[in-house]
């Protein structure tokens, strides 16, 4: 038996809300988790201190699905099948959302993603058609492919887990910490009190992380 694999075209669904303060400050980028929702991330980056000031685009992956037996709608980034095509089929699909978002070669991009979108942010941000000014990574690894490519830059990073994080154990945090550091990367590590979560502690050290890097720090 033969596998074939077929390039095709859907659609992808993609949230944009624009800066409501006069100061904007860029484009900040949001991938969700496993079985979340662009809504879910959206929630999150507008919730963190100072983000009126930035033009929000909060990504849904490309694979929906319901969950359980609601009728709620939530998706994933890939599978391990035809890995390697799924990543470059996701970073084409985050170019071309930014594609629709007004911005120029000046404009600041900041890439967060949590637990799964953390590969995404890695990866749209650094092999990408728009290079990220810095990473927030929040609950998930670092793509081993990317550290290991010394020709890659690595922007600014904020690095973080819960303390309680099973999925993400001190362990392997700490082995990707230290990749990046040997890698020289601007790296702001961080273990908050939680589990495999995005919540208060987080919210409050994106929106710090974002402050410095305003300020140009």
């Amino acid at each position: 038996m033969d596998v074939h694999l077929i390039p095709t075209i859907t659609h992808g669904h993609v949230l944009v809300s624009e800066p409501r303060a006069a100061a904007r400050q860029g484009i900040l980028v949001g991938f969700h988790g496993y079985m979340e929702s662009a809504r879910t991330q959206m929630e999150r980056l507008e919730a963190i201190q100072g983000a009126s000031a930035w033009t929000l685009v909060s990504i849904q992956g490309l694979h929906r699905f319901y969950r359980g037996r609601s009728d709620e709608v939530v998706a994933s980034w890939m599978t391990r099948e035809d890995r390697e095509l799924a990543i470059a089929d996701n970073v084409a699909y985050v170019a071309a959302a930014l594609d629709q978002v007004p911005h120029d070669q000046s404009t600041r991009i900041v890439y967060t993603g949590f637990s799964q979108g953390v590969a995404m942010a890695f990866r749209a941000g650094i092999l990408g058609a728009h290079p990220a000014s810095a990473i927030i990574a929040i609950g998930g690894d670092v793509p081993p492919e990317l550290v290991a490519d010394t020709a890659l830059r690595f922007p600014a990073v904020l690095f973080a887990r819960g303390s309680q994080d099973e999925w993400l154990t001190q362990a392997r945090f700490e082995k990707d910490v230290s990749a990046l550091e040997a890698r020289g990367v601007a790296l702001k590590p961080l273990v908050y009190e939680g589990a495999h979560e995005w919540n208060a502690a987080v919210t409050g050290a994106i929106g710090e992380f974002l402050s410095t890097i305003s300020r140009g720090h």
